[in-house]
C-alpha cells in the first residue's frame, strides 16, 4: 500500500435546491451591562457580531478574523458558550446553520454609546452597523436577536458548552 501525501480538498455537501448551510461563529462582548450586536442595515433583525467560517480556519480563528475585518480591532476570544445546529428560513430558503458562540473581550478603545449606533462598515456587498444593548431577556427580546434561545441565558451565561437543536422559524415573517 502506498502513502499518498496529495490533501484530500473535497468539500462533502449534499445540495439540494432552496437549501443552505453554513458554519457560523459569533461572540458576546459586553461592557457595563450591555452586549453587542450587528445587523446589515437591509434587515429588520439584529445578531451577535461573528461571521462564515472558511475552509481550514478554526472556529476561534474566525471570529477573531472577523472582529479585525468588522470592527478594526483584535478581539481576544474567550470559552465557548454554545454549538448550536439551528435552523430557519430566510429569504425565502432553508437554512441548516453550524453556529458557535463564544465569549469575547473586545479592547476599551471600542466605542461605547448605550442607545447610538457605535460602527458602520461595509461588507462585501451589505453595510453593517454595531451597538450595544442592555444584556437583558427584554431588550434582547425586544430587539428581536435570533438565535433566540439566547435572550432566555442572557442573563445566566451557562458554566459549560451547551449543545442544542434549535429552530428559529421563519425569520422572513419578521
Amino acid at each position: 500500500m502506498t502513502h499518498d501525501n496529495k490533501q484530500d480538498t473535497r468539500i462533502r455537501i449534499k445540495f439540494k435546491p432552496k437549501r443552505i448551510f453554513q458554519m457560523r461563529v459569533a461572540g458576546l462582548a459586553f461592557r457595563h451591562g450591555n452586549v453587542l450586536v450587528h445587523r446589515a442595515t437591509h434587515e429588520k433583525f439584529w445578531t451577535f457580531p461573528g461571521g462564515r467560517a472558511e475552509m481550514g480556519e478554526r472556529s476561534a480563528e474566525t471570529l477573531a478574523r472577523e472582529m479585525v475585518e468588522e470592527l478594526g480591532v483584535e478581539a481576544k476570544v474567550g470559552r465557548l458558550l454554545w454549538a448550536v445546529e439551528n435552523f430557519f428560513h430566510y429569504e425565502g430558503k432553508d437554512w441548516h446553520e453550524l453556529g458557535f458562540y463564544y465569549l469575547m473581550d473586545l479592547p476599551e478603545g471600542l466605542n461605547f454609546h448605550r442607545t447610538d449606533i457605535i460602527h458602520r462598515v461595509q461588507d462585501g456587498d451589505n453595510e453593517l452597523e454595531f451597538r450595544w444593548v442592555a444584556a437583558t431577556r427584554k431588550a434582547l427580546t425586544e430587539l428581536d436577536i435570533p438565535p433566540y434561545f439566547i435572550a432566555d441565558e442572557i442573563e445566566n451565561l451557562p458554566k459549560t458548552t451547551r449543545h442544542l437543536v434549535w429552530d428559529d422559524g421563519d425569520l422572513d415573517d419578521k
